[in-house]
């Protein structure tokens, strides 16, 4: 525990030491009131709800979580210090993890940065609030799915451009999987059970139950394996660094 967190304190430092964690925030909270008001018509709906606000994350995500996870790995390779930090005394799943959770606590402080827009919406109605608060536990479970994701890509790579472009176009097919057009082509191309799997297994069909107000057992299970199995990617990438 105490490599772990001496590894979260030196992320978490590296990125507020540094413009990435600013403008990540800064550009982050652009984009979602960019799509929430002028492509979700937040004040067009006529009711007091975030719907418009958290039908875009995932799409958001897609592009953002990699650029906030492309340097957790591929920048310790670039610049060497990366056989340094395996020659400490500390279990590489304690490098990771203490990694990743530095990078899942800016998303997080990023989504905390937009409640007001749920204080706005108790302002105009009376919504409903236990829906909203499941919105944003799911949006946080997706940011880290996303971020285990390009941090496992980060790791088998010394360029952060490459890790993240393989980051968001993985993303993008787990995301994707789960549209109704996908479904469609699936069925039609290998059969409606094997298409009806593979759309359980994207991201957007576990996120969108959670838009509706519910969260289900299974995708709670979902997102903290796909979390978990990422991880397990990172460690076995950086165990092969530190085995050669």
């Amino acid at each position: 525990m105490k490599s772990l967190l001496a590894v979260y304190r030196r992320e978490i430092l590296a990125y507020l030491t540094t413009p990435l964690a600013y403008v990540f925030v800064a550009v982050f909270l652009i984009a979602v009131g960019t799509f929430t008001f002028q492509v979700g018509g937040f004040f067009d709906q006529g009711r007091a709800d975030l719907s418009s606000f958290f039908a875009f994350h995932p799409w958001l995500f897609i592009v953002f979580m990699p650029a906030i996870a492309m340097r957790l790995w591929s920048d310790e390779a670039r610049s060497g210090a990366i056989e340094l930090l395996l020659t400490l005394p500390a279990p590489t799943w304690a490098l990771a993890l203490g990694k990743f959770l530095a990078a899942w606590s800016v998303a997080g402080i990023a989504l905390v940065l937009t409640f007001p827009l749920w204080v706005t919406v108790n302002f105009l109605g009376s919504p409903d609030n236990a829906a909203i608060f499941v919105g944003y536990l799911a949006s946080f479970l997706m940011a880290g799915a996303y971020i285990a994701i390009g941090a496992a890509l980060s790791a088998l790579t010394s360029t952060q451009v490459v890790a993240f472009v393989l980051a968001v176009l993985v993303s993008f097919v787990m995301t994707a999987a789960g549209l109704p057009l996908v479904l469609g082509f699936l069925k039609g191309a290998v059969g409606g059970g094997l298409a009806e799997g593979i759309s359980s297994l994207s991201i957007l069909h576990h996120f969108d139950a959670a838009q509706r107000g519910v969260i289900e057992m299974r995708s709670l299970v979902y997102f903290l394996s796909l979390i978990a199995l990422a991880l397990t990617g990172s460690v076995l990438a950086v165990d092969a660094r530190r085995g050669g």
